[in-house]
């Protein structure tokens, strides 16, 4: 890829629009100290000195876009609880729309994560991972016919926490297809296949395994046709941790193979950029941004996929869930490539 091509994708997001539909959560970081150990139990005791609330699961996508410098609509649902008007505050203060949040009475999905040194000491989590009720799932239709209306691409965030049920991940895929913008799922084990028409599909290894209940082997891929055909998405992007990620298109391309009814598939790997890994917390949400803005901007898949490779580069470099923004994009790209 060109910087110039790359450059002109990046400020072609500024003007774009993003909706992002799945499930939001507040991430708490204490951090402090260890000192001692409890009298009460053999366990550390952690004496807090700072704390910081973070944007987390699809909150973190619409703050990558935000990043961006696009305008997103986060459609969710959140508690009546300080957690919930925390999530809303923050999301408000980094020019996000808050129409689509939903208030529910189950508690907001809350991570508390406790370190010390920089080292995760313990994980909290206070949540309520069953489906959202249907009266609910009325709200959740209704925020995502107006966010659609007005979005130039459809982020579905799932984590397993009740929101992408089946009628929202229909409802929403129609909507896109009708208005004729990219759709990219981030998906989970539940509703796995339920994602059909999607424009970018994007698993993990051990997601698409565990869903298929076979190994994935890139090298000799005779069955990624059918896998893609049973998917009925047009594009997978597997992401392979260390070792990157790969694109499986299907169509003309430099690596094919006969698979089911005699379709082609194109395998593009693309290799890691991080020069330091610091947290991977949050780096699949910033490609699941990058990929729904550069789709947008007029990307193909590929050049969608890269440029989000290298913005996943930048977030690991830091602490937690974050974002990495274009001037960063641009810079990773720069020191990649000289």
């Amino acid at each position: 890829m060109r910087r110039d091509r790359l450059e002109s994708l990046l400020d072609a997001s500024a003007n774009l629009r993003i909706a992002v539909v799945g499930d939001a959560m507040l991430d708490i970081y204490l951090r402090g100290d260890v000192d001692r150990v409890s009298p009460e139990a053999p366990v550390p005791v952690v004496r807090v000195r700072d704390r910081k609330d973070a944007l987390g699961g699809a909150a973190n996508v619409a703050q990558n876009v935000a990043a961006l410098g696009a305008r997103v609509e986060l459609v969710a649902v959140v508690g009546d609880d300080d957690a919930g008007a925390r999530l809303m505050q923050m999301l408000a203060a980094m020019g996000g729309d808050t129409r689509g949040l939903v208030q529910t009475a189950r508690p907001t999905t809350t991570k508390t994560r406790i370190l010390a040194r920089s080292q995760q000491l313990l994980r909290v989590d206070e949540e309520v991972d069953s489906d959202c009720l249907d009266s609910e799932v009325e709200a959740l239709l209704a925020a995502i016919g107006r966010a659609v209306a007005d979005a130039d691409a459809l982020v579905l965030e799932d984590y397993n926490k009740g929101v992408l049920v089946a009628p929202v991940i229909a409802r929403a895929i129609a909507q896109a297809r009708i208005k004729g913008i990219p759709v990219v799922v981030d998906p989970k084990y539940h509703n796995f296949f339920a994602y059909k028409g999607a424009t970018v599909f994007k698993p993990n290894r051990r997601e698409l395994e565990a869903a298929l209940g076979a190994a994935v082997d890139l090298e000799h891929p005779d069955a990624l046709p059918i896998v893609l055909e049973r998917l009925g998405v047009q594009n997978l992007l597997l992401t392979l941790s260390e070792k990157g990620m790969a694109l499986v298109q299907t169509g003309d391309g430099r690596r094919k193979t006969g698979g089911a009814r005699g379709t082609d598939v194109r395998i593009d790997r693309i290799p890691t950029t991080a020069r330091e890994v610091y947290d991977v917390v949050g780096a699949g949400d910033t490609v699941t941004a990058y990929l729904a803005a550069m789709l947008a901007a007029g990307a193909t898949a590929l050049e969608a996929a890269v440029i989000a490779n290298y913005a996943a580069g930048v977030e690991v470099g830091k602490l937690g869930a974050a974002t990495a923004s274009p001037a960063e994009v641009l810079e990773a790209f720069d020191g990649h490539t000289s």
